[in-house]
């Protein structure tokens, strides 16, 4: 699993973070005024990247957090089983399982080509790109 480490006042929203051991994608931030000796607070809500539910966590503006590196790459879609494609990476000619997200099905068809996000040891379809 590849993670880096920002100061939470670095980010932003359409930025993805970790929230709660989830990768998130940042759609708003909240931030409350320091008191007489205390430091501004930030309240983070996100999209999981993986489950689609929203998340929420509060930092200082100063505490660090986690930011995962997410690969986003194209694979030939080689037979579809079910509600899973096998795909093939262009780069590294890997070849492995993927869950067709709602969105997809139907429209995922063997020798077609998808983007695929990598995001810690996950795999997700992301978008269809045709043959």
């Amino acid at each position: 699993m590849e993670i880096n480490y920002e100061d939470a006042s670095s980010i932003k929203p359409g930025r993805y973070m970790m929230i709660d051991g989830r990768p998130v994608e940042v759609v708003s931030i909240d931030k409350s005024s320091p008191g007489k000796h205390g430091h501004a607070k930030l309240r983070i809500t996100g999209v999981d990247l993986l489950l689609g539910n929203k998340k929420q966590a509060v930092y200082t503006s100063y505490d660090k957090v986690e930011i995962p590196i997410i690969e986003k790459k194209n694979a030939q879609v080689l037979n579809v089983l079910g509600e899973k494609a096998q795909l093939m990476d262009l780069e590294t000619y890997e070849t492995f399982e993927a869950e067709i997200p709602e969105e997809f099905k139907g429209k995922v068809e063997p020798n077609i080509q998808v983007t695929f996000w990598a995001i810690l040891d996950q795999k997700i379809i992301k978008q269809v790109r045709g043959g």
